[in-house]
């Protein structure tokens, strides 16, 4: 049985890709951080860690949501200041960036900042909620209607964050807001190693069926590395218990990148994909496209004309697709309707006896025979076995077994 006086509990892990995990994360008893930093920037790991590590240290009861709030949004932009002075520092960093999600507990409720495409999520009742909003180009394109949230998981431009906390950044925007919890509900703080790998029905299976919030992080990141976890991931779990203002964890600490000690030297981002991983996750094991920041009064408008180039294209692709479908269909049935002709049957027309060339079927409207020759033999002029055979459509295999037949025909003089 769970101990319930642990009620939140954090995990990361490096993933079968990366050379290196760049994702931090920070448990406390009150305040729940979530960091992801760039894929691709040097320095992604030591802004994911500055970030955390400065966050960490607001982890203390709040005498209001307002203040909790405040706080959090301040420190926040503290956050990317100092990442700042840390590329000045550092030249080689030039670039870092990383993702915020962030929650303070002020009794029944939480108060959310964020920016980036890390994710909160709320589970209440069975039913699993995204809180947060991706700051992503394509979350733009599924917000306006342009694409199905289906096409923005494998949108080529899904990479492309129009938010991020950082040095690419010196105004960034920050997302703020206060949500009601209650007894029961359960909340997930993750990096997209987590929600863009493992379908949302089975993390809040997860999330529903296990009780235990160290064991959730467990099974959360064993299902990440089922996909082939080709990306680092970073989760948080959080328990709200009845009668109790926090959420506290075993024991307050930072997980990832946070969690070890800061060094300023870039390195390799992605290694060496092992033969298991692609044999039996063909498609996750691929590296993934690497986050980048774009932004957005430089780079947005080219992002919507380059996608809507690729909907052009698309589109083209697949009315050439239907029209070769088509022309397929109308080549096979001209074929087929060319066989037809070269076949013969002997039936009635008109009460008399007759030659027909093609097949006795009907396609929709369309007869596959027609009148080859008429003869003077009356169908009441042949004996009852003979007038079945005609009236049914005697099929032959040439004209000449089809006279052939015919003169084989007994005719009943009255």
């Amino acid at each position: 049985m769970a101990n319930d006086s642990v009620l939140s509990a954090a995990s990361s892990h490096i993933g079968k890709i990366r050379a290196t995990n760049q994702d931090s994360g920070s448990v406390g008893r009150h305040l729940f951080v979530v960091a992801d930093g760039m894929g691709g920037h040097a320095g992604g790991d030591v802004a994911s860690a500055l970030a955390v590590q400065r966050l960490s240290r607001l982890d203390r009861a709040y005498s209001s949501v307002d203040e909790a709030r405040e706080t959090l949004f301040t420190n926040i932009l503290e956050a990317g200041r100092e990442l700042t002075s840390t590329v000045e520092e550092h030249p080689e960093l030039t670039g870092m960036g990383t993702t915020v999600s962030a929650m303070i507990r002020v009794g029944s409720q939480m108060v959310i900042a964020h920016i980036g495409d890390s994710r909160i999520y709320r589970l209440r009742e069975g039913v699993l909620e995204q809180i947060t909003s991706d700051h992503t180009f394509v979350q733009r394109l599924v917000d306006s209607g342009r694409i199905t949230p289906e096409e923005a998981a494998v949108h080529p431009r899904r990479s492309v964050l129009m938010r991020v906390l950082g040095d690419v950044d010196a105004e960034p925007e920050v997302d703020t807001h206060v949500v009601d919890t209650q007894p029961g509900d359960r909340w997930l703080l993750c990096s997209d190693g987590l929600s863009g790998y493992v379908p949302e029905r089975d993390i809040a299976e997860t999330l529903l069926t296990i009780d235990d919030v160290e064991l959730v992080c467990h099974k959360l990141i064993t299902q990440t590395l089922s996909e082939g976890a080709p990306d680092n991931v970073t989760v948080v779990v959080v328990r709200v218990a009845e009668n109790l203002e926090t959420s506290p964890p075993s024991e307050s600490r930072m997980v990832g990148s946070a969690a070890e000690p800061l060094t300023y030297e870039s390195g390799p981002v992605l290694r060496k994909t092992g033969l298991p991983a692609l044999l039996f996750h063909p498609l996750r094991a691929l590296p993934p496209a690497d986050e980048h920041f774009e932004p957005e009064e430089e780079f947005l408008e080219e992002l919507i004309r380059e996608d809507r180039r690729r909907i052009i294209r698309r589109r083209l692709v697949w009315l050439l697709s239907v029209f070769l479908v088509i022309g397929a269909l109308v080549a096979a049935a001209v074929v087929a309707y060319q066989w037809t002709q070269t076949r013969y049957f002997v039936g009635v027309d008109n009460a008399v006896v007759t030659i027909y060339r093609g097949v006795p079927e009907d396609v929709w409207v369309f007869s596959l025979s027609s009148v080859y020759e008429r003869t003077d033999i009356a169908v009441d002029q042949l004996p009852p076995y003979q007038q079945d055979k005609v009236t049914q459509s005697y099929s032959v295999e040439s004209l000449e077994e089809a006279r052939e037949f015919i003169d084989r025909l007994v005719v009943v003089t009255p």
